[in-house]
């Protein structure tokens, strides 16, 4: 049964003070680092609640679009707000936490089986992820090419030819989830932190340690601001 014809929704408040705020922005030529008018300003401005501005701003930080600083005024961290769309960002929150716990049930066995199976190459691979992943970083990018890098190493390092193809059957959805994780503030650096921990499990071949840093990193990886958000919260 296709869904095409399902019922008709009413645009959610907080998306129309979306589109406003998009409109502003470029009409207003305003550049990553520039600051947003306040939402007391911008709520009486638009005609609406601060519910549905503080609404519209969560779902510019959970795209990485602004950042909300305590105390401090909301920033735009790009020099645009083409958000997402938000019926496409209630599917990812939706999916996210069944791919989130395949992942650890996966990637722990993955990581236990690679402290006890890598070779010399499977390490070699995996330190080059991580020098890559540290370069992304350093210039100030969010190292998703070394995540994908080094989580593909730990695979291989397994030798495990159905784990490994039961990856590749969830490779787009762990994408999806990767780059939501390295997106929050401050996660790249400690994703490369656990990555490190992980590699150094699997290089002494100690597989209940490769597994404990292994989850403790899926899990990590689960703490995001879209499965805080409520897309409900104001209509």
């Amino acid at each position: 049964m296709t869904d095409a014809l399902r019922p008709m929704t009413k645009q959610r408040l907080y998306e129309q003070v979306l589109d406003r705020l998009r409109q502003y922005v470029t009409e207003g030529g305003l550049r990553a680092g520039d600051r947003l008018p306040p939402e007391r300003d911008l709520a009486q401005r638009l005609g609406v609640s601060r519910a549905s501005v503080k609404q519209a701003i969560v779902v510019l930080e959970v795209q990485g679009l602004v950042e909300a600083r305590h105390g401090g005024g909301t920033y735009l961290v790009r020099d645009s707000l083409d958000a997402e769309p938000v019926e496409r960002m209630v599917e990812r929150r939706r999916r996210l936490p069944d791919v989130l716990e395949a992942r650890e049930a996966l990637e722990t066995k993955l990581a236990e089986l690679a402290a006890e199976r890598r070779t010399e190459e499977d390490l070699a691979a995996m330190r080059s992820a991580l020098a890559h992943m540290a370069r992304e970083i350093e210039e100030d990018g969010h190292g998703v090419e070394g995540d994908r890098l080094f989580h593909a190493a730990v695979t291989a390092a397994a030798h495990s030819s159905i784990l490994a193809e039961f990856m590749r059957s969830i490779a787009d959805q762990i994408a999806e989830s990767r780059t939501e994780s390295l997106r929050q503030p401050g996660r790249p650096t400690r994703s490369l932190a656990q990555h490190q921990a992980i590699l150094d499990a699997i290089a002494d071949q100690h597989p209940g340690r490769a597994a404990t840093a292994m989850r403790r990193h899926v899990r990590t990886v689960a703490k995001v601001r879209l499965l805080d958000w409520d897309p409900e919260g104001e209509r």
